[in-house]
């Protein structure tokens, strides 16, 4: 298998603290600092969420445009990638960014539980986040919770509220949604691969799935996520020192299975968007 592997870096989020790892970047100058050597890891996307700088959760957009404005500075031609995710905002509020035209956004098309809440996406909010991504020529990085948001991009591809082809990111692992199941898995790839035929997919594992779905996806011919976001690890007895050193073992796991690592460009090419 020769064809290249998109690495997506998430390097906050909007969970982890200091507490949990003191390498959690918080600050846009720590997400700056610690997205640039992830980059020269071989991280050809950087998913971001924004924090205050006590760690709470935040969607403001003027924190966002500092994050995007120095990824670009010094990560030439890397994707960046804002999440509209719930658990930083409300409503709109959650889309507030998308006027600074990323070249990705994250777009969760359903709700399912979360382990202590419910994630909510209700229909009238995905309709409109989706619409905004058209508005600002933002291509939505569908993030499937379960295997009803895949249909449900489907459903939103064949309306025109997802413009071109779709990239679908199955998440796997996070308590009380869809646990890290290889069949399912299986059957994830299936349906991608019948609604969207050659479209490119992407796989997420969390906290000790993290590598277990890298393997997975790179395996399987698509792409993967890692990152402090979802998984402060190396080990069960080791903290992850950077977000770097995550992707240097997904690097290893590409290497494993002779998938050349996507350069900024090739991982453009791949997703159909416009260049940096």
């Amino acid at each position: 298998m020769s064809d290249p592997c998109i690495i997506c870096v998430a390097i906050t989020g909007s969970v982890p603290q200091k507490s949990d790892n003191p390498a959690v970047p918080i600050t846009v100058p720590e997400q700056i600092e610690s997205t640039h050597a992830a980059f020269e890891a071989g991280a050809s996307i950087c998913h971001a969420h924004v924090r205050n700088d006590d760690g709470s959760t935040t969607s403001d957009p003027d924190k966002f445009a500092l994050l995007k404005e120095g990824v670009e500075k010094h990560c030439p031609g890397m994707i960046v990638q804002l999440s509209t995710g719930g658990r930083s905002g409300a409503g709109q509020a959650r889309g507030g960014m998308l006027p600074l035209r990323p070249d990705m956004a994250s777009l969760s098309v359903g709700s399912n539980n979360f382990p202590t809440r419910v994630y909510d996406n209700p229909p009238d909010l995905v309709d409109w986040l989706a619409a905004e991504m058209i508005t600002y020529d933002v291509k939505p990085e569908i993030e499937a919770f379960d295997l009803s948001h895949i249909l449900k991009a489907a459903e939103m591809h064949a309306k025109g509220q997802i413009k071109d082809t779709p990239y679908v990111q199955f998440v796997m692992g996070v308590k009380n949604a869809m646990p890290a199941d290889r069949h399912v898995f299986d059957f994830y790839v299936q349906t991608v691969q019948r609604l969207f035929p050659d479209a490119p997919w992407c796989a997420a594992g969390i906290g000790a799935n993290q590598i277990v779905l890298n393997e997975w996806a790179v395996a399987a011919g698509g792409h993967a996520r890692t990152g402090l976001e979802d998984n402060v690890r190396l080990d069960k007895q080791t903290l992850a020192p950077s977000n770097a050193a995550l992707v240097d073992r997904l690097v290893d796991v590409c290497t494993k299975h002779d998938r050349p690592v996507a350069t900024p460009a090739q991982a453009r090419d791949i997703l159909g968007l416009r260049a940096a």
